[in-house]
């Protein structure tokens, strides 16, 4: 069995993350929207989501990249399913979900989700590399 990997790091990976992770809630992506705390209507809030929901893609898309990586470096298609390292991830987003405040009842299972699914496009890139 694999040990642990290291915790998570809050440095981010790409320009993107490095903009939104130090702007101001407002001012991230540059979306003029009001911060959760200072909606007073769900116009404010609809903007604010949607916002959220194209950061939300550009992100997943970054981790869509890596799982491409995964699928060139990996020698074994039998490797491609690795519970060890799925429970390692969920571990880690339970912990960094607690530090920012996001239910675990919500972030637990959006990433099992988006781990099998990540799984499976894995799949079908490693089949794709290696048989054409």
């Amino acid at each position: 069995m694999r040990p642990p990997s290291a915790p998570w790091t809050t440095a981010p990976v790409s320009d993107v993350a490095k903009d939104v992770l130090n702007a101001t809630p407002v001012a991230r992506l540059g979306d003029e929207r009001v911060a959760p705390a200072d909606c007073t209507t769900m116009a404010e809030v609809r903007q604010g989501v949607d916002a959220l929901d194209r950061l939300l893609v550009t992100i997943i898309a970054e981790r869509q990249g890596y799982m491409d990586a995964a699928a060139r470096i990996k020698q074994d298609r039998n490797v491609v399913h690795d519970r060890a390292r799925i429970e390692d991830v969920v571990t880690k987003v339970r912990a960094a979900a607690r530090e920012a405040g996001l239910s675990e009842a919500i972030a637990e299972p959006v990433w099992r989700t988006m781990i099998d699914r990540c799984i499976a496009y894995e799949f079908g890139v490693w089949d794709r590399l290696r048989n054409g």
